[in-house]
């Protein structure tokens, strides 16, 4: 279940893709053809980062700025593809099925780039929770999926797919804007093993909290389906 806050502002960006839409009308690609346009960016954001793992230095912020920027770009394929098949009347179930499997595919792709990033350059608490986060975001999906194949309806939940991409799309960005800005800095607990908080923390902080939440959306889903189900 949305809350109306969030309902409120995807109609407002589906507005605003409009004249996209009108535009991509007219070229005749199909909505699978923008889904797999959709997954081959993200990809190419992966990429990024496991290039920025192999041939960068640890400290650097533009692989994960650039990652960020690349994946909203997804993110932004995967909300037009949706629209496009709609006011086209190109609804199919083939159609449904290939873009939540391409869905899955980007999402585990997503986060293997981000935990060979992490372990490339020793962060490896921050990629255990990013293999968490992984888990939580793929039950979250799947869940819904095999309630709705038992008949049960299962929207609810706050950490659905478009709020998981933009949750670290955004965070990757700030990184990078915000360390600009500030330059490097640590704060050192002594009896902690790691710092406490650094540069870095801009981007794996949110993957921590979506490690909870995605787990937690998943849960709640499951009790929900077990009320109906009753």
């Amino acid at each position: 279940m949305e809350t109306n806050t969030w309902a409120l502002f995807k109609k407002s960006v589906y507005r605003a893709l409009n004249p996209f839409i009108n535009l991509l009308k007219k070229t005749g690609i199909t909505p699978n053809g923008l889904t797999t346009i959709g997954f081959l960016i993200t990809v190419a954001s992966a990429v990024i980062l496991i290039y920025g793992a192999e041939m960068g230095v640890r400290g650097n912020t533009r692989y994960i700025t650039w990652f960020g920027i690349v994946l909203l770009l997804a993110g932004l394929f995967d909300m037009l593809d949706g629209q496009l098949a709609r006011q086209t009347n190109k609804m199919t179930q083939f159609g449904a099925l290939f873009d939540s499997v391409i869905d899955r595919y980007s999402e585990m792709i997503m986060f293997f780039g981000i935990a060979y990033y992490l372990v490339a350059y020793h962060y490896f608490l921050s990629s255990v929770f990013a293999f968490i986060a992984m888990i939580g975001s793929i039950m979250v999906s799947y869940v819904r999926a095999r309630a709705e194949g038992l008949g049960v309806e299962c929207k609810v939940g706050m950490m659905q797919r478009p709020e998981r991409v933009l949750t670290i799309g955004i965070s990757a960005i700030l990184y990078g804007v915000i360390s600009h800005y500030t330059g490097k800095f640590r704060f050192v607990v002594d009896w902690l093993p790691f710092p406490m908080f650094e540069n870095i923390s801009i981007f794996t902080v949110p993957i921590f909290i979506l490690a909870i939440l995605t787990n937690y959306t998943a849960i709640q889903r499951l009790r929900h389906c077990r009320k109906l189900m009753k």
